[in-house]
């Protein structure tokens, strides 16, 4: 047993590491398209990760998840730009996270002591409210125009286009480049936390609290507390998807936190599957690729115009929309954990069929089963 776990371990190693490479090399062969397309997704999947960790494991309805990527982009913006108080950059992305998880620790009250629908609407109201400041305080957010982003610098690294520049194995590295292994990395950290926090005990008390809240407190789980760190860790993974997005887009405008915005990442952890790390990236991947992509090659695909096209025409986004909400309701009904509940399913039954395949040694044909198996009939006198 000790060995086949082994082997399990160094398999699985070698898996994470075999991944790892594949994710590094994107930067040497694709255009800048992809390579953007790779950094949405790459922010998308972190604070779906944290609306799965709220709503997936700990059962909480939020639909206010859009206003805490802005308390993070926006709070990057200000604290590292000018007007602002022109902090070093990292300074800045990581107080935009605290910032983040703040918001979300003044509003964990309200998710400690609601629940369900009605947890759903308090958090839409968050939508509604932090659109209206974004749109008014204008010295702060730059009112409906928004503000540019300044560059994030670790050690005089600069992640933006910037002289001299630089250039890695003949590839010339520019702005994109440069983000793939910041979002990279901010990703695997997301990873590996949010599944250490599933695996350990806070994770099976928040799963506790979704089943029954009552059978959850006589096993001596602290409802309260354990739903309001639930809230404020889901608020900073938010908050740290907000400061990525910011350096991608390089300028945040309030159109963009809007409530459609908390709809797609709602979206993102029910087709990927609720509770599940792996199925938030998927969702995530997918969600926000789909428009993209549609919108790249609106004009080689049936009932699908440009952008800017006449009015009443489909366009790319509202298509994508189309599409995912189908993948939802087919999703619910044949597929109610997500596509990586489906894609466990389909593990297990390749291993099931692999265990009952008889190996070619052991297997012998008809003609070759010892002669004393077939006991021939007595002739009777």
């Amino acid at each position: 047993m000790s060995d086949r776990l082994l082997g399990a371990l160094t398999r699985r190693r070698a898996s994470l590491l075999l991944l790892a490479v594949v994710l590094c090399l994107p930067p040497f062969y694709l255009d800048a398209f992809w390579l953007r397309i790779g950094l949405f997704s790459l922010a998308a999947a972190i604070g779906a990760t944290g609306l799965a960790l709220l709503s997936g494991t700990a059962g909480q309805l939020s639909l206010g998840h859009a206003f805490f990527l802005a308390v993070g982009a926006y709070g990057y913006a200000w604290l590292a730009g000018e007007p602002g108080p022109g902090l070093p950059p990292a300074l800045a992305a990581l107080l935009a996270v605290l910032l983040a998880g703040a918001a979300g620790g003044l509003f964990s009250p309200v998710a400690a002591r609601v629940k369900g629908i009605y947890l759903g609407i308090a958090t839409l109201a968050l939508v509604f409210l932090g659109h209206h400041v974004l749109l008014t305080a204008d010295s702060v957010t730059g009112g409906f125009n928004g503000r540019s982003v300044p560059p994030l610098t670790l050690g005089g690294f600069t992640f933006a286009e910037s002289d001299p520049e630089l250039t890695v194995l003949g590839v010339p590295f520019g702005a994109e480049e440069r983000l793939w292994f910041l979002g990279l990395a901010l990703f695997a950290f997301t990873w590996f936390t949010a599944r250490g926090l599933l695996r350990g005990r806070p994770g099976r008390a928040l799963a506790a609290l979704r089943d029954s809240e009552t059978a959850a407190a006589v096993m001596g789980v602290d409802v309260a507390r354990h739903r309001s760190a639930a809230f404020v860790v889901s608020s900073m993974y938010a908050g740290l998807a907000g400061v990525l997005l910011a350096l991608a887009f390089r300028r945040v405008v309030p159109d963009y936190f809007s409530l459609a915005l908390s709809v797609d990442y709602l979206a993102m952890i029910v087709i990927g599957g609720l509770g599940s790390v792996a199925g938030a990236t998927a969702g995530a991947v997918f969600v926000t690729a789909l428009p993209l992509l549609m919108a790249r090659y609106a004009d080689q695909l049936p009932l699908v115009t440009a952008p800017g096209s006449a009015e009443g025409a489909v366009g790319p986004t509202e298509a994508a929309r189309y599409l995912y909400g189908a993948a939802i309701v087919l999703v619910l009904l044949y597929a109610p954990d997500g596509l990586h509940g489906l894609a466990r399913r389909v593990r297990g039954r390749v291993r099931r069929r692999r265990s009952r395949t008889p190996a070619p040694d052991t297997a012998l044909p008809p003609s070759s089963q010892p002669a004393a198996a077939a006991r021939p009939k007595e002739h009777t006198p």
